[in-house]
């Protein structure tokens, strides 16, 4: 199954052009990883393996972040790496977890990724404000494994 049976091509330029204008306010780095299943079991598990795999840890502070959808299994999680953890407090993800959850019950995974990423662009400035030699360390595209 392709990426494009869950997100239309459309939306998906959309998240991809959320991820840029979220990191035009933030040192942070923001990516979405979209597969059919969980393959743990557990998205909290399965999103660790995914940002290790991307090697979303190698930012110079340690200030990556990963939306995980597993849209068959119905599970998502979002993930800091250790540079945000150290500052923000534990329940920092809770609304835009929130958020996420209704737009996918209501079918627009596109709008509700664009939304939570503009709300972690938003979140992350006050902590990681954008400068002048920001860099984009991390890729803006979505990265999908296929079943």
């Amino acid at each position: 199954m392709a990426l494009s049976d869950f997100i239309p091509k459309e939306g998906q330029a959309r998240i991809v052009d959320a991820i840029g204008a979220a990191e035009r306010r933030t040192s942070g780095e923001i990516r979405v990883h979209i597969e059919p299943r969980c393959k743990s079991g557990d998205p909290y598990r399965r999103a660790i393996e995914v940002f290790n795999e991307l090697k979303m840890y190698e930012t110079r502070q340690r200030n990556a972040v990963l939306v995980y959808v597993a849209y068959r299994s119905h599970m998502f999680a979002i993930i800091g790496d250790s540079g945000i953890n150290e500052r923000v407090p534990a329940d920092f993800w809770n609304s835009e977890k929130e958020t996420l959850a209704g737009y996918l019950r209501q079918g627009d995974p596109a709008g509700g990724l664009c939304e939570v990423i503009r709300q972690i662009g938003e979140s992350l400035s006050s902590y990681f404000p954008w400068t002048e030699d920001d860099i984009n360390e991390q890729s803006n595209e979505i990265s999908y494994y296929k079943e």
